[in-house]
């Protein structure tokens, strides 16, 4: 006696229809890192240095610029000075948020990080918007380990920054802090 064969179960997911009676797409579980490879520790270096230097050498400029008018005039130096000191403090303070906030390629990564070729992405998946990037880059790394880890010696800040090297996803503190990786690409 011949078994008869049956044809497999009706699947509209693989015919790409969608059945009736309210059902939806499942949402998708994977992860916004997964399968990406990991940024190094060096190369995250890289890009924390690179983003130090385009906001210092301005600062070199403007001192040297205050330093200029203090030659000349006392109150205007000082005018100039707090003016300034105030715009760069801003810059500082907005650098790394507003442009991991970019849209497409440029999304999660400041311009350190692009040049090296690695960026920040959220573990949901979802790109970065001003105030995700915002609490990740001011908030946790600023105000948290920069600042209340100066408080103790500067201990929170140095493990900070050395973690990846012996943590298995190259995650920094504030990456677990703030539920991102650091990528290439």
């Amino acid at each position: 006696m011949e078994s008869e064969s049956q044809p497999p179960p009706y699947d509209p997911l693989a015919e790409g229809e969608t059945p009736s009676g309210g059902w939806q797409r499942p949402i998708s579980t994977a992860q916004g890192w997964e399968g990406r490879p990991l940024a190094s520790w060096g190369s995250r270096v890289g890009a924390t240095l690179i983003d130090w230097l385009i906001l210092v050498v301005p600062i070199a400029v403007l001192i040297a610029l205050v330093v200029v008018v203090a030659f000349s005039s006392d109150v205007g130096a000082v005018a100039l000075g707090v003016f300034f000191g105030l715009a760069y403090l801003v810059g500082v303070f907005l650098y790394a948020p507003v442009l991991m906030a970019r849209p497409g390629s440029g999304n999660g990564a400041t311009w350190g990080k692009q040049i090296v070729g690695i960026r920040a992405v959220r573990d949901a998946g979802q790109p970065f918007d001003f105030g995700t990037a915002l609490m990740r880059e001011f908030v946790i790394k600023g105000l948290l380990f920069g600042t209340v880890g100066g408080w103790f010696l500067g201990i929170p800040t140095l493990l900070d920054y050395l973690w990846p090297l012996w943590d298995d996803e190259n995650r920094c503190l504030h990456d677990m802090v703030a539920k991102t990786h650091v990528v290439r690409g």
